[in-house]
């Protein structure tokens, strides 16, 4: 059975993919903000909060408990290490890094984040005393190595488990939303940002920034389904003009691209997955194969639904779930696929 973690704002959601039942929703009224699971522990699942820290589930999201060792109530992301599912890190606002290496039962700090000399000039714009760790990536080719993304100020790396922090690179995003990373494309990241896209191929030490076709910039999430071949790499993209239009559904418009090779973006509209106006910007995730021999499987979750697409976008069709009337103003917070 496949299953979809989704965290909407106020409710996290176990929907069966083979079925689209949701036997399981929890954490109701949370202000919820991030989703972590590694798919080799599908029952062991993180769900970071904005008033009431990190909750962490042994059962799959059927219950949560509040791991106390994170001291903070807004946990705005965590991460799994693909190389041991006992390494959990989360993130948290004002922007520190905790880690664990027993599977999220005890927590460290991870120190030293804040004396880098970018730091002087993080911050959130709506609350512009603070800034926070608005995702962690993982380098599936390199246990040691994590990117930090901050919002808003920094893409941050280290290279010795968060023992020391690298600061940013000249041509790195400033406004970091969401990265992707893939087991088959060593060295190689995506970045969706508010200030726009960016990609590298040598490990973060220098970014390119691909925007022909992309004529929204205000990025928010990545996903990336890429084998040995980069010629052949699929790149999805969620965008919009700015803040406003990717989280208020009042004022929603945001679209979703692809890019395939060093091809220039395409929109995908009109292919049945919900888009433009009323629509706040989606969540993506690839699918829980991903791999070179079956490509082309994504995942989307909205305000409208969450869809699916085996054919890189060509096509969606919605999960088939009862979709509640309450998410219609929401936007959807995390997103993760397992087998």
């Amino acid at each position: 059975m496949s299953t979809a973690y989704a965290a909407m704002r106020d409710r996290f959601l176990a929907v069966d993919l083979d079925t689209g039942s949701v036997p399981t929703t929890s954490l109701d009224g949370r202000s919820l903000e991030c989703v972590a699971v590694h798919p080799a522990s599908p029952e062991r699942v993180f769900v970071g909060t904005f008033e009431s820290g990190l909750h962490r589930s042994t059962d799959g999201g059927e219950s949560f408990e509040r791991v106390d060792d994170v001291p903070h109530d807004a946990v705005m992301s965590a991460a799994v290490s693909p190389h041991d599912t006992d390494v959990v890190w989360a993130g948290t606002e004002p922007s520190r890094v905790y880690r664990s290496t027993d599977g999220g039962g005890s927590w460290e700090h991870l120190d030293g984040l804040v004396d880098l000399p970018s730091s002087g000039s993080w911050s959130f714009p709506p609350r512009p005393q603070t800034h926070h760790v608005r995702w962690l990536e993982p380098d599936p080719a390199d246990p040691d190595h994590w990117y930090v993304a901050i919002e808003a100020g920094a893409l941050v790396q280290t290279h010795d488990r968060g023992a020391t922090w690298e600061d940013r690179v000249p041509d790195s995003r400033v406004d970091n939303h969401t990265l992707a990373t893939h087991p088959d494309a060593p060295g190689r990241a995506w970045v969706a940002a508010g200030d726009g896209y960016a990609e590298t191929d040598d490990a973060g030490e220098t970014w390119r920034h691909p925007q022909t076709g992309l004529d929204r910039t205000y990025c928010w999430s990545v996903a990336v389904d890429a084998g040995g071949d980069r010629d052949h790499e699929l790149v999805l993209v969620s965008a919009a003009r700015g803040a406003y239009e990717a989280h208020t559904a009042s004022r929603a418009e945001t679209y979703v691209y692809r890019r395939e090779g060093d091809a220039d973006w395409e929109r995908l509209d009109g292919r049945g997955l919900p888009l433009g106006e009323g629509v706040t910007r989606p969540v993506l995730a690839r699918g829980p194969a991903g791999g070179s021999d079956e490509r082309g499987e994504f995942y989307a979750l909205s305000n409208r639904g969450l869809f699916r697409t085996v054919d890189a976008g060509d096509s969606w069709t919605a999960v088939k779930t009862d979709w509640s009337d309450r998410f219609a103003d929401q936007t959807a917070r995390g997103l993760a696929v397992v087998p």
